[in-house]
């Protein structure tokens, strides 16, 4: 079992920024990626941002390509969403997410994911 919880969220003006943390408790963190996904009122959850854990490989939405930056922390199963030059329509709950496998994923696929964090509100005002 892995518990994902979330930090850094908050109310910024359009142009700020916000780092966002995730931390992995339960166990050493040994899948295949974690990832950043957001969900806005009325729409669909998407991908945001994930990283390989071993590799360190990462992808991106190109909503997202340029301003925001993933990463992540081995030794403290941690992983960050730098958010920069944020937009109003980036306003979302964020949502961390562990997928477990042990082969490689399409790390844009949300089924992909096994675990979830509780979600942390991002607000951008214009």
């Amino acid at each position: 079992q892995v518990q994902l919880v979330e930090s850094g969220g908050g109310l910024v003006q359009a142009g700020g920024s916000l780092r966002l943390s995730c931390a992995a408790s339960g166990r050493t963190f040994s899948g295949y990626a974690m990832g950043w996904f957001r969900q806005a009122p009325g729409k669909e959850r998407e991908f945001v941002a994930a990283v390989r854990w071993r590799g360190g490989t990462t992808d991106y939405a190109d909503s997202v390509k340029g301003r925001f930056t993933i990463s992540r922390d081995y030794a403290k199963n941690t992983v960050y969403l730098q958010m920069n030059s944020l937009k109003p329509e980036d306003t979302a709950i964020y949502y961390c997410a562990a997928a477990m496998s042990t082969s490689p994923i399409m790390m844009k696929r949300l089924y992909e994911y096994n675990y979830w964090g509780q979600g942390t509100q991002v607000t951008v005002s214009s």
